[in-house]
Order: structure tokens, then sequence, then C-alpha cells
């Protein structure tokens, strides 16, 4: 007989230092037969939906919220997922539910609520009949994973690569184990582990150290224990303030847990005593600048990362410190995006090959200079839609391959080209250039607005890459924020000398 899950997704990473608040109006919603228009995008949603035709399930859509990483969730987009899930739930389950798959992050926070996943899943188990209902899903790498959201599901998949090019398959991987368990009647359970450690998301990419090991070894575990269906390597994600920011780990077993959680244990072992080699440190903005013409006469694109102004970390995208340099240094063939709406807005009558005087970005975060002021010419103007050239892009995992940028705008000024955006775009698909006539290749110099995931495209046509400090609320520097919630010590913030 077909099999019948329920299937539902909330996700956002949440920067809780960010001064703004999320609302439900920041929200993409999907409700109903909506969710199923994720077939095909590349998704981790497309990956479960990929599962259920093949293993004939009976999908019951419910309702999808996803936003861009920005600041602290407003309390009432968790209450509309609650309410509208539960009366779904409570509906369906007169016709017979065999299980739930959730599509999630694992890094939320609301304005009351430190662990939105953990409170979600404890809400739906009180549902009444919902107590033994398996439970699979699948994360981000990213998420702080507490141990509510580990032990009160049957198994959620992390995804294993980061840049994302892997949030699919993990989607497809939670599936099975899903599949496995209504068909068998098996019942696995899940451990977790918490080492006193945190890594910035420049120290997260699993090419480097120390995630190369660590994902490893978590492969090596699976392979030696036939018993445990999943080991989950969760990197964290350190601009939360939440008691569980940080490194994690956690292990789906249908055999011992005793041996699931030794297992686990070693690895929050060696975390702990490599701890050093996540957390990086970007390089002097001024000496790199102060370095270039080897490398622009040899060497392009030159390709200056700026992780302070991450919008994949929640960064409002608009930092103008990069801008400026190219603007003072006279950097030709050079390009760079900001997101500005105003700007964007105050174009809607100038006509190609006009010029315009803007005030270029610097608007929405006090942490970062103020905007430029530019006499430009508008190059081009579009919807900012476009399709990513690569379907396995980190940019996937968050909204499929169709992107939206909002009405764009590509303006020059000297030798810099500027795409402005009004919706903020993480730049990690070469689509985004591409899609407004440039051509990223061909240019010596560009500034990316990201810390990892951008290498999937960037690394294909780069001479080579900086990775550079700038102000921002995204800062390499953990020690440069005020935690208040965090569970204490924890690495990089205290002297861990003595309690290893």
């Amino acid at each position: 007989m077909s099999k019948r899950v329920l299937l539902a997704g909330i996700m956002h990473e949440t920067h809780t230092f960010l001064g703004d608040l999320t609302t439900i109006e920041a929200f993409r919603i999907r409700r109903g037969e909506e969710l199923l228009a994720s077939q095909g995008d590349g998704s981790p949603m497309c990956g479960v939906l990929e599962v259920a035709d093949e293993c004939d399930w009976e999908v019951v859509p419910t309702i999808d919220l996803r936003a861009t990483p920005s600041g602290t969730v407003s309390d009432d987009v968790v209450e509309v997922f609650t309410t509208e899930f539960q009366a779904i739930a409570t509906r369906e389950l007169a016709n017979g539910l065999d299980g739930i798959y959730l599509v999630l992050h694992g890094a939320m926070a609301s304005e009351s609520i430190p662990d939105v996943e953990g409170e979600l899943l404890r809400r739906i188990r009180l549902i009444e009949g919902f107590e033994e209902i398996p439970i699979c899903g699948v994360l981000d790498l990213h998420g702080n994973i507490t141990q509510a959201t580990a032990e009160l599901s049957q198994g959620l998949i992390a995804y294993r690569k980061n840049p994302h090019i892997d949030a699919r398959d993990a989607g497809v991987d939670g599936a099975k184990l899903l599949d496995r368990i209504m068909s068998t009647g098996e019942v696995p359970v899940c451990v977790w582990q918490h080492p006193p450690v945190m890594w910035p998301p420049t120290g997260t990419g699993t090419d480097d150290e120390a995630m190369a090991t660590l994902e490893s070894m978590a492969r090596e575990i699976e392979d030696r224990n036939a018993d445990i269906f999943a080991v989950n390597v969760f990197a964290g994600f350190s601009f939360a303030d939440t008691p569980d920011t940080g490194v994690s780990f956690t292990a789906v077993t249908f055999g011992s847990a005793e041996t699931a959680q030794s297992e686990i244990d070693k690895l929050a072992e060696w975390t702990t005593a490599n701890r050093e080699l996540g957390n990086k440190v970007d390089a002097n903005l001024t000496q790199v600048l102060d370095n270039l013409n080897d490398d622009l006469a040899n060497r392009t694109p030159v390709i200056l990362v700026e992780p302070a102004d991450n919008i994949g970390g929640g960064a409002p995208g608009d930092a103008t410190t990069i801008l400026r340099e190219f603007v003072e240094r006279e950097f030709d063939n050079s390009a760079l995006i900001i997101n500005d709406p105003e700007s964007v807005q105050a174009l809607n009558d100038v006509q190609v090959g006009q010029t315009a005087t803007l005030r270029i970005g610097g608007k929405t975060n006090s942490m970062t200079e103020g905007p430029v002021e530019l006499n430009v010419t508008l190059l081009s103007k579009s919807d900012g839609k476009f399709e990513l050239e690569d379907h396995n892009s980190h940019l996937a995992s968050m909204n499929g391959i169709y992107i939206n940028m909002g009405p764009s705008a590509t303006v020059q000024y000297r030798g810099i080209r500027i795409l402005l955006t009004t919706l903020k775009t993480p730049p990690f698909d070469l689509g985004q250039f591409r899609s407004q006539g440039i051509v990223p290749e061909e240019l010596s110099v560009i500034g990316v607005k990201a810390a990892v995931a951008h290498r999937r495209a960037y690394d294909k046509i780069t001479g080579v890459t900086y990775t550079v400090d700038t102000a921002g609320p995204c800062s390499s520097n953990l020690n440069s924020f005020s935690f208040e919630k965090l569970s204490r010590p924890i690495f990089p913030l205290d002297d861990m000398t003595e309690t290893v």
C-alpha cells in the first residue's frame, strides 16, 4: 500500500546580531500543492519528492516557509507554521499517516525561541496521535543543532559539502531513511554531541581543514558500522547568539546507541584538540591591494572575497569598502554587486546610455561605511531573474535553480561596473553576472560578498583569490561580537587550555 507522508519546510539561517527583525513578509510562503513545484529544481525538497515518486508515497503537502539569511525571526512566523501544519496534520491523521518529512535549516532563532527546529519538533510530538510517527528530513551543514532537534526525530540528514552542492542528495538520503523506517518497522535512534568549539563561516569549507578531516572521519565511521545509517557533521553558524551555537555531531543508528555515541565522541575530541584549524583569519585589505600589480598583470581575474558582508550569512550586501577602494585606486575592468533597491528605483526614468548621480550602498548597517556618491552611466536594466548555470550551486539549496534578484540595473563608473539589485542575492553562481551582460572571465578584478559558498562558481575562473578583512556584520573575528546566551566556555572566545 502507498505510504502517506506529511511534507513541510521552514528554512532560515538567523543572524541574531543584526538589528533588523525578520517578519513574515520576508518569507516566501508556499502552501499545499505549491510545494510540489519543487520537483526538478535541485533543492532538498526536490530530493524528497523524487524518492516519493520512486517509492510510491502519497505526499500530503502542508506549508513551506523560507527567507534569505537575516536578523532574528519574529515569533509570529513560527506560529504561522505551527498553526497551519497542526491543522492539516490533525485532519489528515484520520486518513492514516505513516511518516513526516521536514526540510529544515538548523540555525533558526526567533524572538523568544533560540532553537526553532527543536521547538517545532516538540510541538509536533505533542499533537495527539503523533507521538510515535517517524519524523525524518534534512538539515543544513551550518545548523546549530541541539539535543532536542536530534532526539525528537528519527533522523535528520545534513549536507556533507560546503559549498552545498549536495543539498538535493541530502534530501534524498533523508527520504530513503524514512522509507526504510516505514517499510520495515525498524526504529533508529539519533545521538548527539557538541564540543566547546565555534568557527566563523570562513572556517567551514569542506575542502579545508578542519572540516575535510571531520567529514572523512564521519564516512569512515559509517563504513565500519553497518548499523549506523548516517554521521552528520555540523559546522554551526557562529553569528547566532544561542546556547548551542557551534560545531556539533549526530549519528543515526539502527544498532547500539552507545556505540554510535562513542563514535561521535571521538569526532568531538578531535575537534577540540584541533580547534585552531577552523579559526580562519582574513587578510589585511590594504596590504593585499598594495601588492596586486603582479597579479593584475599575470593572474586575472583577481577575486577579492569580503566575508564581513556575506549575503549568505545574513549581511545586507551593501557595504561600500571594496567599492571605495576600486574607485580610489582606479581599478579598470572591474565589477562588483551591491544590493541597493533605492539606487535601482532612482534609475526608473533614466535611459540606457544616460548618466545619473547615485548614492550607492552603505544605507542599512551602521557597522559599515556610508554611501559612495558617483556619477554613473546606465548600461542595462532587467527584472533580475535568471536560471542558475550550475544546478548544483549552493544557491540551489536555498532557492532552487530559478533566482530572482528583483528589478536590477548595471551601471558604470570609469572602469568599474556595478550590478545593483533590489533583493539581496548571494553571489554563488556566475549566471548572476552573465544574465546582466557581464562576462566574469574577462574581468580583471571582481569583488565578491561571500565566505565559502562562492567557490564552486568562482574557483573555476579565478587567477588568484584573496579573502580580505573589512568592517561588517559577518566578520571572521568572532571576538568582535558580544555573546550573551552562548554556553561558555567555548573556543575561540575563551581560554580552553584548562578544559581540554
